[in-house]
């Protein structure tokens, strides 16, 4: 991939196979950024639709089909779909030689590109770390974003050109690291939206009937302060070392929710064990909130 006498890395022919929310978004940001989406492969109704919509000039084809005629290929399929379709692709002699071969799953580095690095293929992982709605406004989600960025060495420079050539901020992910990083996403991100669902849910029993106007400015401020000021930000029974109110809170929840206890009681120990390496409570206090939420 040449570059000119700008900044900008040479024009690409874009294919995306499997063309779902993920793929869509990045192979707009790519066109927003002069590329060009050539061809695309998508099985539903509602893929060929979303081709159709935002890639007009797009031919629909076959996985290797797409190859073909493309620079740079996005397989935006599900991260237990992606092993398959590299492998199979290989073992048909699509003309994986001299692409661009990119997929966009967090849990996957390159090695799961493998089979089209042996075919000649560039591999890269590029994921943007981003939840995306199939609305019109994806592709501005990505102005700012990280990208877990995993490469061999001499394509980091491609990879890197092109997550900013996005609007993106790469983070390179050593590919024995990958699995790690993945999982501190979906720690965050997953368990956050089924905290939210199980407190609201908490709170309409409690008698609230606008649990998420509550919420919400409760835990944007959490949020703010976790961010900003890490262990330090902690606030609550836990970090006070309250160990009357999170008995009361075991059992109201083994009253009311006894399946949500396990989950409040996993969380509150992982806080207090950080709050205690953070300095914020003293052993003593430490023990006592443990003897609390041991299971009984």
């Amino acid at each position: 991939m040449e570059t000119g006498t700008n900044e900008h890395p040479a024009r690409l022919r874009v294919g995306v196979v499997g063309p779902g929310r993920a793929g869509t978004a990045l192979a707009r940001s790519l066109t927003r950024a002069g590329h060009q989406v050539t061809a695309a492969s998508a099985v539903s109704g509602q893929s060929k639709r979303r081709v159709m919509d935002n890639f007009p000039h797009a031919v629909l084809t076959d996985p290797a089909g797409v190859l073909e005629v493309s620079d740079l290929v996005l397989l935006t399929v599900p991260d237990d779909v992606l092993p398959g379709l590299v492998e199979g692709l290989a073992a048909t002699g699509a003309p994986y030689a001299g692409r661009l071969v990119a997929h966009a799953s967090g849990a996957h580095g390159v090695r799961v590109l493998e089979p089209a690095a042996r075919a000649g293929g560039l591999p890269l992982a590029l994921h943007p770390v981003m939840t995306f709605t199939g609305r019109e406004d994806d592709v501005d989600r990505i102005k700012g974003v990280s990208f877990g960025v995993t490469a061999p060495d001499q394509l980091l420079p491609v990879a890197e050109a092109l997550v900013i050539e996005m609007g993106g901020e790469p983070v390179f992910i050593a590919e024995e690291n990958r699995a790690l990083y993945h999982a501190a996403l979906a720690f965050a991100a997953n368990h956050l939206v089924t905290l939210v669902a199980q407190a609201a849910d908490l709170l309409r029993e409690a008698g609230a009937d606008t649990p998420n106007r509550m919420l919400g400015p409760l835990l944007g401020a959490a949020l703010d302060n976790a961010l900003r000021f890490g262990d330090a930000g902690l606030t609550g029974p836990v970090a006070r070392g309250d160990d009357g109110t999170v008995a009361a809170h075991v059992a109201a929840l083994a009253a009311h929710d006894p399946a949500a206890l396990p989950a409040y009681r996993a969380l509150a120990r992982l806080t207090a064990d950080r709050a205690l390496a953070a300095g914020m409570l003293t052993a003593s206090d430490a023990e006592r909130l443990l003897g609390v939420l041991g299971d009984h």
